[in-house]
Order: structure tokens, then sequence, then C-alpha cells
């Protein structure tokens, strides 16, 4: 009798060797996300490592209830505690940024770069040149260093699978046909708290009404990224590089069901486009098993109930972020290294009440203009560089910081 497709994707599934996994960045949604879904399967996964930044106990829990070979914490600190919090198992202990390194380098045949922020990117490229399947949540990879970070990825041979929803929904529709016949991409974003907020509402909301997404639970500073739309601008240059697309095709709509994730349109006019509940458990199991597929505990959706799916052009003069991250890539260089690095410390500095919302995009805008005139967007044409570039426009966003902040006032 002849096995349909199914029934070959499920017998490959049955018969496939367990896989070794590390999670850099366990203790971060991302990563607690990921542990979920290995419990729920623990026959299919054996954890190697586990990384987190500073909170010891948590790492400690995580590495027990997945019985990893190694913990790692990049804060030098927490080594003692993290120590002691293994007593009695098996589990490694080690600490320091060269420990992340050295967890990212360990063999394992899945890993999740999850560690945000510009100190996942050394630990991410290690684990990057062993060539194993690496799911990819560290945006600051493809936004500070792409060009690096793809080149490394080409020579190595490693698989790329990104965990962004919106980038993981293109790469599944880009499935349906040959990357020759893509006309273009399409990127969600729901708009945020704030998308149908009038301009001077807009300039006077508090970090508590900009921390109130409608439909994702995620980190503060994703949050605040996703009501300013800077988060699809980062996406937007991150798309670039994952997809190989220039910005003339990539596009970008405001979808407020947040229920399609990405379009893939065709040169035949045939649009594909994945669909599915506003849960990182899905993006995530889809790396976690590729080729086949993993069961989630996510909610399914009911069709029933979805009455519409709206979609419209966002607006960047509400939301000027978006406008600057398309203008960074296509100035390229370095110019979004400076871009990403400005964003994080406007953020920072809004969510410590130093900075007005508005005012954030304000400082991104002022500090690109102050790199260029010291010439500093030069391409980064390593991990080292880009950190150096990385480190300039955080020192430049800093210094413009008091004065941005009392114009907005």
């Amino acid at each position: 009798m002849t096995r349909s497709v199914l029934q070959e994707r499920a017998g490959r599934a049955d018969l496939a060797p367990v896989r070794s996994v590390t999670i850099l960045g366990a203790t971060g949604s991302i990563g607690t996300s990921t542990i979920d879904l290995i419990r729920r399967e623990p026959h299919r996964y054996r954890v190697e490592a586990v990384t987190a930044n500073s909170n010891a106990q948590a790492l400690a829990q995580c590495a027990r209830l997945l019985g990893a070979r190694m913990a790692a914490i990049a804060d030098p600190a927490a080594y003692g505690e993290l120590k002691s919090a293994l007593a009695g198992t098996s589990i490694e202990a080690t600490a320091g940024p060269d420990a992340l390194v050295e967890a990212a380098e360990r063999p394992a045949d899945w890993v999740m770069a999850a560690i945000s922020g510009a100190t996942g990117l050394k630990p991410t490229l290690a684990a990057l040149r062993r060539g194993p399947m690496l799911a990819l949540a560290n945006k600051e990879c493809l936004v500070c260093a792409g060009a690096v970070f793809m080149r490394e990825a080409a020579v190595r041979d490693a698989t790329l699978l990104p965990v962004d929803s919106e980038h993981n929904a293109i790469f599944q529709a880009l499935g349906a046909g040959h990357r020759d016949d893509v006309a273009r991409i399409v990127l969600t974003a729901s708009g945020g708290p704030f998308r149908t907020w009038p301009v001077e509402a807009i300039r006077a909301a508090t970090k508590e009404q900009a921390l109130r997404h409608p439909n994702w639970s995620m980190g503060a500073k994703v949050t605040i990224d996703s009501a300013t739309l800077m988060n699809k601008g980062l996406e937007l240059i991150e798309a670039h590089h994952l997809f190989g697309m220039p910005s003339e095709r990539i596009d970008v709509l405001v979808h407020p069901q947040s229920i399609v994730h990405g379009l893939v349109e065709f040169s035949d006019g045939s649009t594909v486009a994945q669909l599915g509940p506003p849960d990182m458990r899905v993006p995530i199991a889809h790396c976690l098993a590729w080729p086949d597929r993993l069961a989630s505990s996510a909610a399914r959706l009911d069709w029933t109930k979805v009455a519409r799916l709206d979609f419209e052009q966002p607006d960047t003069r509400r939301f000027p972020a978006l406008a600057l991250a398309r203008s960074a890539l296509e100035t390229g260089g370095a110019a979004p290294t400076v871009l990403n690095a400005a964003n994080e410390i406007a953020v920072r500095a809004f969510l410590d009440a130093r900075l007005g919302f508005a005012a954030i995009a304000a400082l991104v805008e002022r500090t690109l203009d102050a790199a260029a005139r010291d010439g500093v967007l030069g391409e980064p044409a390593t991990i080292d560089e880009a950190l150096v570039v990385d480190q300039t426009a955080r020192s430049l966003a800093t210094a413009l910081l008091p004065e941005v902040a009392a114009k907005d006032r």
C-alpha cells in the first residue's frame, strides 16, 4: 500500500533520534516557552546547556528540571549562588561572559539563541560557527551585524531557523514556491496600544499605557518597541538579511488581530500566509522540531469566532520609528547598529521616566545624525567592530539624552 505524505512525516517523527539542545537565555520569555515545549516531549530532547544573565536560582531550577549537563550564568558574582543551588547534582556550573560562549560551543544538534541585547552576539556567533541548527531569537545579531552573521552562516553551512513570529511565518510561507518567484514579503504589526490614538495623545503616553499591549505578552523592552513600531522596524532589517530581500520588496501592514503573522506574494499573483494565535510557543515549536512538527499547548484558533481580519498601512507620521528603521536599512553600513543602540538607550530612559514617549524616536534620529557627522557609519567587518560601534552609539545617545528630554517637555 502506498504511504501518504502525512504518514511518511509521522513515521520520520516517531523514528527521529533524540535531539540534543542548548538554550541560550533559558530564563527569559522565549527560553521558558522553549522549556515548556521540551518538557511536554522529553523523549525527543536531551538538554546540553542552559544559560542566564544573573538569576542564579531560576537558572538552577531550569537546569534541574531539564537534566542539563551545564549551566552558565553571565554575572560572575552569581557563580557562588548557582554552584550552591546545583549542589548534589552532576550539572556543571560556570560563570562569566566566556562561560556563555563555552555553553554555546558545547556539542548540541540545536541551539536556541535567546540572549537579548548586544551581550548575545558572541555566544550566538560561537554557536553558529559550530554549524548546528540555530533558532534565532536575538535581534541584535542581524540588526547590529547582519552582513557578518549571514556571511558566517553561509561559510559554516548552518541552518538558521527564525523564531520571531513574523519571520517564522515568512519562513513557512516561502516553502510554497521557489525563491526566484517571490515578488515581495509582508510583515504584520499589531499596531500596539496606540494604533488609533492621535499624535497629541501619543506624545503624552505613560509607561503604564505603553506596556499595555493588546495581544502579546512580552518583556518591557519589546513591548515598548511594539508601541513605537520600532520593533517592526528592527524586524524589517532582520528580514532583509534572513531572506535576502531588498528594502523595496519588504512591506509592513498593521493587522490589529495578530492572527496573520506574515505573507509571501509570488509572481503569479498568489499570496501565501501563515496564521496562528498570538503565542510564541507556535513559532518556537516549529523551530524546535523542524523539519517536522511538534504538538504545543497553544490555543487553537476558533474560526467561527474570527469575525474579521483587518489590514492598514502604518502611519509613519504618528510612528516615525518605523521610517527611521527603513532609512537605516537603506543607508546601510553601521546605521542599523547605531539605530538599535540608540533605541535601547531611549527605551531605558522612557521606562525610567527620564524621556517622553514621543522623544524615543527623536533621540534615535539625533543619534543617527551625530553618528553620520562623526563618520562612524562604516560597515562593521567583524562582531568586535560592531560592538565598538554599538558602544559609540550608546555614548552618543546618552550625551544627547538631556537635550532631547528638555525639548520634549
